[in-house]
Parts: structure tokens; sequence; C-alpha cells
């Protein structure tokens, strides 16, 4: 007997805080020479069995000798996502790289393809299962014959993912960031009884950004995510304000708000300082399981640093007279 379900790819309220998870082309975007970064969700805490999800990246800009003004991403991606009773996880890892092109000598246009190849495991604990044959009537007895049969508890796949990237400043004002993301392009098969007919489905995810100062201490930021999957779905706007204490430091606060249509809405904050990127979120649930979760949806961080390397110095030689 088979039942069809429904699932969903990890997902986070604060998109900006994960963007490896949202294209490929966004490995090596940034400026700098390496980016670390880590976020974690912690979903339904209202309900019995809450849900946990974590990323981590880790991502490296080279210049290879060989060009003359393009560079080149590479990068890792770890995830891993828990649910439930039986503690039903996704885990993941995505090697990344990407190819980055200077649209003009000021750095003003950049535009990025990128590509992603990841070993996945889907899984549950078995031992964490009841079933009806172990109930005798009055009493639950573990050591009782199940009489299900799964040819395996875990099952691993391969992933494929593609993506670009684009960056435009006009007027070193006006900062318009795109990002298209074309994800499990071999709709790959998972499945626990041995049969062919589940299969992840293709997604396609689409990410907006623009920044501009509007005033002498304050920008506005407005995002925007925009993802399908099969016959599904999902839009998280989102606007912040951002307050410098110190622009040439980027020290600055961040507060604003998203919306999840149909589902939450989140209050988000967050703080950076030089090349540190912070920030909190909690999804408020607004969705019809309201009477479950008692509007609490969602708690999340993240931080993400990006490191500079210094220029190496040139030790000139200098004759000393005391030994001429």
């Amino acid at each position: 007997m088979f039942k069809l379900t429904f699932s969903q790819d990890i997902h986070f309220s604060q998109f900006d805080g994960s963007l490896l998870n949202l294209t490929p082309g966004f490995t090596g975007f940034f400026n700098g020479d390496f980016r670390v970064g880590a976020i974690y969700r912690s979903q339904w805490q209202a309900v019995p069995v809450p849900y946990s999800t974590f990323s981590m990246n880790g991502e490296a800009r080279l210049k290879p000798k060989q060009l003359v003004k393009d560079m080149v991403g590479l990068g890792l991606v770890f995830n891993s996502d828990k649910a439930g009773d039986t503690r039903y996880g996704t885990t993941q890892l995505y090697a990344n790289g990407s190819y980055i092109f200077l649209g003009k000598p000021d750095s003003s246009l950049l535009l990025t393809l990128g590509m992603n190849i990841g070993w996945c495991q889907v899984g549950f604990d078995y031992d964490r299962m009841t079933f009806d044959n172990q109930y005798d009537g009055l009493n639950y007895n573990k050591n009782t014959a199940t009489g299900e049969n799964f040819d395996w508890s875990k099952f691993n796949y391969a992933d494929i993912n593609m993506g670009a990237g684009a960056q435009y400043i006009l007027n070193q004002k006006h900062r318009f960031t795109i990002g298209l993301g074309f994800h499990h392009l071999t709709s790959p098969v998972i499945t626990y009884q041995g049969n062919r007919l589940s299969r992840l489905d293709f997604k396609m995810t689409n990410y907006l950004s623009y920044s501009t100062p509007v005033a002498p201490k304050v920008d506005i930021i407005a995002e925007a995510l925009i993802s399908k999957q099969a016959k599904n779905y999902e839009i998280i706007p989102h606007s912040s304000l951002k307050y410098y204490f110190n622009r040439d430091d980027n020290k600055a606060v961040l507060g604003g708000l998203c919306f999840r249509t149909k589902d939450a809405i989140v209050l988000r904050f967050g703080y950076t300082h030089k090349t540190l990127q912070s920030g909190i979120a909690y999804d408020i649930n607004v969705s019809k399981f309201t009477a479950a979760t008692n509007r609490r949806g969602a708690f999340e961080i993240f931080v993400n640093y990006v490191i500079r390397r210094l220029p190496s110095s040139i030790i000139k030689k200098r004759a000393c007279p005391v030994f001429m």
C-alpha cells in the first residue's frame, strides 16, 4: 500500500543568511578572500515534535594567474534537518564551484555562473517507531514483531544544482542583486521500498535584492525570495532599515519584517561590523496550524564572516653602514 505525501526542501526565513542554499551561483560572491557562515532554525516548539535545521558553509574566492580580470569561487555546504518523533532527517554535503565575471573594471557589475554536486542522505530512526501489532489490547511490547517491512531506513542519493547571480551598483548608491537557482536537475529517486515512484521534484529559486541610502546614517533594504517546486510556490518579501553607527566600519544594526505568504510573519533583527554579518529572527505563525502552534513558529540565528588576506609586504635589502 502506498500513500501520497508531501514535503519541502530545507528553507530559512533569513534566506540572505544562507545564500549558497539559494543558488551555487553565489559561491565566492563577496568582497574578500574567504567566507564562513552558519545558520540554525528551531521550528514549532509548541508542537510535541519540533523541527530543527542547521547549515554551515565555507567558501574561497580565488584569482588564478591565467585569468586577467575574472575570478573563481570554491565552497562546501553542509545541511542537517531533523523532524518528528522518529527524527526523520536529511543530511547533505555539497561541493560548489563558480566562475565570476568582472563586467566593469570598477567592479560595479559582477556576473556569476555556478554549479554544485552533492551527497545526500534521508532516513529515520526505526527503533523510535511503534506499530499496532506491538499492542496486545492492554499493553505495548516493544519486542513484539511489527509486521512491517522496510528494505532500509536510510537512503543515499546524488544531487546536482546549478545557478547564476548578478550584482550591479548604480552611481555608488543603488545596489541591485539577483540570484537564480535550479535545483534537483536529475530529479533523484528517494525510496524505502525499492521502487522508483518517489522522486525529488525540480525546484527553481529567484532571489531579488535592492538597497540604497535614504539618510546619512540609514539604508533601506528590500528583498524577495520566490520559489517554485512542482505545483507549490513560496513567496517571501522582506524589508529592513539599516542604521549605521559608523559607515566606514560597517558598524550597524538592522530591523525589519518578512512575510511568508499564508504561513508566517517574521520579525528580523541584525548586526554588522566590518566583515561580520549576523541576524536573529522569529516566525509568528498565521497559518491554519495556529491551533497547534499557538502562533509560535520558529526561531533562527545566523552569522557570516568574511576574511581578507593582508597584502604581502616586500622586504627591501639595505646596506648597513656599520659593517661597510
